[in-house]
């Protein structure tokens, strides 16, 4: 029979030996059977609990220097500022015209970080292996989403909003606290050589991931109020319905972003036209001659609008513009918070969870399987193989436990975070209001100078120039 060491146990640790009984309990019809194995059952459960104070046997143990340091005060709670999170970086990320490649081209761009100071180089497969091992090494964390990767036939509309996407993504995760101190976002941002993709893997490769190197990892639960999956369902439910409000509000931004650059379009080809007509020298027929020198005055007004047409249509491109960088852009900033977020509660279900349940499921076959050796008295060797496995599995079990109360715990913080995130909605409408009156006030001012210029085209019959008519004069549709 293999021998286990005894510890002391905490509530924790003696909760789980009271469900691991009575999984087994219900596992055994026969109450003869359950006393029979009730003294094999408690030296399973003392190497199991013994198991809590140290990392399990199948996952490494990380040196020192690779550990998190506990926080000060409540772990659980973040005591950020949006405008903290705002100031820890700030990247550019640029597109390089050129293109490099013997065979296939690709596009680079140049990622230029404020708190580094210094500009790499880097494609989109660098940001791929990037992003892979940040979900590698923190999987209980919102990690954004990266756009998708086209083979062939990118056009320009495309690699443009692949850019802007790109840039959403490295300032999303430069600024996340946890991120913004790991030595893969210091590597990527600052890393000038040409090989970043395995210095990245080798940075993740042997180290573990955020359960195994947080050292309040196995303490998780303590943190967590009682009500936790009641919290997790309601927050789940809100940032769900603030997704899909900010999703319209983005939809109706890009419309209006777009109907100004649509506006600055018609203006431009407004102006032409008049240009044009100005421009025209067809003769007139002589039945017209005595209006001759009208329309000659006339067609020289016209002619000259093209330039004041040309300046409203670039006052509504810059208005355009404007609404795009600074309404439309931060608008898919916080949506691309809250996808990942969405993606973060669906790991949080179809990971640790479906784990825990099959490693349940496992540890029950198991224990059908011993007590069918115990009551037909197999060979010891095969029961001691048998219980081996039972024990490693009930190791199993305690980690993916430990592991799903580390990952609500890291939820409850994600969640912290994209609440910190909410004000940014006020910046939003703040820089959508200043757009428009700056946008008003610049066009009104062209259409104010346009005005004077038109007064050579009301000429009465004297040729003496007369006041435009009043809208209710001009109404020519009146009844």
């Amino acid at each position: 029979m293999v021998s286990f060491k005894s510890s002391k146990h905490s509530e924790q640790e003696c909760q789980h030996r009271n469900f691991m009984r009575s999984t087994e309990q219900s596992l055994l019809s026969n109450e003869g059977e359950w006393n029979n194995f009730e003294n094999q059952r408690l030296c399973l459960a003392a190497g199991a609990c013994s198991y809590l104070a140290k990392p399990p046997v199948n996952e490494p143990r990380e040196p020192e220097q690779f550990l998190m340091q506990a926080p000060q005060g409540n772990p659980l709670l973040l005591s950020h500022t949006l405008q903290e999170l705002l100031s820890k970086d700030s990247v550019q990320v640029e597109l390089i015209p050129e293109k490099k490649g013997l065979f296939l081209k690709h596009v680079e761009y140049e990622v230029s970080s404020k708190r580094f100071k210094c500009s790499v180089y880097r494609r989109y497969n660098d940001f791929v292996v990037f992003h892979e091992m940040l979900l590698q090494k923190f999987p209980y964390r919102m990690v954004p989403a990266l756009p998708p990767k086209r083979m062939l036939g990118a056009d320009r509309e495309f690699i443009e909003s692949r850019r802007r996407a790109l840039k959403r993504f490295i300032n999303l995760v430069a600024r996340h606290p946890p991120f913004s101190e790991d030595v893969l976002l210091k590597l990527f941002l600052s890393f000038s050589g040409s090989d970043v993709q395995n210095k990245l893997r080798e940075l993740v490769q042997g180290v573990g991931d955020e359960f195994m190197t947080c050292r309040l990892a196995t303490q998780a639960k303590d943190f967590l109020p009682a009500d936790i999956q009641a919290q997790f369902a309601a927050s789940r439910e809100l940032i769900r319905n603030i997704y899909n409000s900010f999703y319209k509000l983005r939809d109706r931004a890009e419309r209006i972003a777009s109907r100004a650059i649509d506006n600055a379009s018609d203006l431009l080809i407004f102006g032409k036209e008049l240009s044009a007509l100005g421009s025209d020298t067809t003769p007139l027929p002589s039945w017209a001659a005595l209006n001759n020198s009208t329309w000659g005055t006339l067609k020289q007004a016209l002619k000259g609008l093209s330039v004041e047409f040309a300046l409203l249509a670039d006052k509504a491109v810059q208005q355009g513009k404007q609404e795009e960088n600074d309404v439309v852009e931060k608008l898919n900033l916080f949506l691309d918070l809250l996808q990942s977020y969405k993606d973060l509660c669906e790991r949080h279900e179809k990971g640790v969870l479906h784990k825990h349940q099959r490693a349940l499921h496992k540890y029950s076959m198991m224990k059908k399987q011993m007590m069918s050796a115990t009551v037909q008295n197999k060979e010891p060797e095969s029961v001691e193989q048998l219980e081996s496995r039972i024990v490693e599995q009930e190791n199993a079990i305690l980690t993916m436990e430990l592991r799903n109360y580390f990952s609500l715990y890291c939820l409850h913080q994600e969640t912290q975070l994209i609440h910190i995130y909410l004000p940014l909605t006020s910046h939003i409408l703040g820089a959508f209001v200043n757009s428009q009156i700056q946008g008003h006030k610049e066009m009104s001012k062209v259409w104010n100078e346009l005005k004077p210029k038109l007064s050579c085209l009301f000429v009465g019959p004297s040729n003496m120039p007369t006041p435009p008519l009043s809208p209710p004069e001009g109404n020519f549709f009146s009844n």
